[in-house]
């Protein structure tokens, strides 16, 4: 009973890590354009930091092009400064209506610096995993020393969770190897 609620928290929070992961992967930019490249980028709304997505429209036309529309025209201003302060390294075109961004073409140089970024991406989410199997196995250690559970239970709670782990490292690696691919492609 206590093992089952441990390993479905446990399964719970690293779903949450390898959601956190894909986010995270999204945002980094291969060789076409995606809203996700710029919709968590903050905009100084009034004084308050705020993600693009909820004061604009973001759309992608063509495959190479971004557009940005305001809700409010007098962000136009706000929203070019944040994307020029972060770290895309484009240009906004602004019409006074819609801001564009347009993609450059990948160097294979930069692309060999996203391939590590993947990887740094990577070993976050598997060092978050271990720390959640982590977690996990010291509440099972503590329940044990309250009598609330016997060893063997304990052991059995221990390798479902060990096993949890295992299956979502080799996912997260497999989704690493997708998005390397992805990054690499011309």
């Amino acid at each position: 009973m206590i093992i089952d609620d441990v390993s479905k928290e446990t399964e719970t929070k690293m779903k949450g890590a390898m959601h956190a992961l894909e986010e995270n992967l999204n945002a980094i930019r291969t060789g076409r354009a995606s809203p996700a490249l710029v919709e968590k980028l903050l905009v100084d709304y009034y004084g308050t930091p705020t993600p693009l997505y909820q004061v604009a429209t973001i759309n992608v036309p063509e495959a190479m092009l971004i557009s940005i529309k305001p809700f409010d025209k007098s962000m136009l201003k706000a929203i070019e400064k944040a994307i020029t302060q972060s770290d895309l390294h484009m240009t906004p075109n602004n019409d006074g209506q819609i801001i564009r961004l347009a993609l450059p073409m990948l160097t294979t140089e930069r692309r060999r610096e996203l391939v590590k970024v993947v990887h740094t991406r990577i070993e976050e989410a598997k060092v978050s995993l271990r720390n959640i199997r982590r977690s996990a196995i010291d509440d099972l250690r503590d329940f044990e020393k309250e009598k609330m559970v016997s060893e063997d239970e304990k052991h059995q709670g221990e390798e479902l969770i060990q096993k949890l782990t295992d299956k979502y490292i080799e996912t997260v690696d497999s989704t690493g190897k997708q998005k390397e691919a992805e990054v690499m492609t011309v």
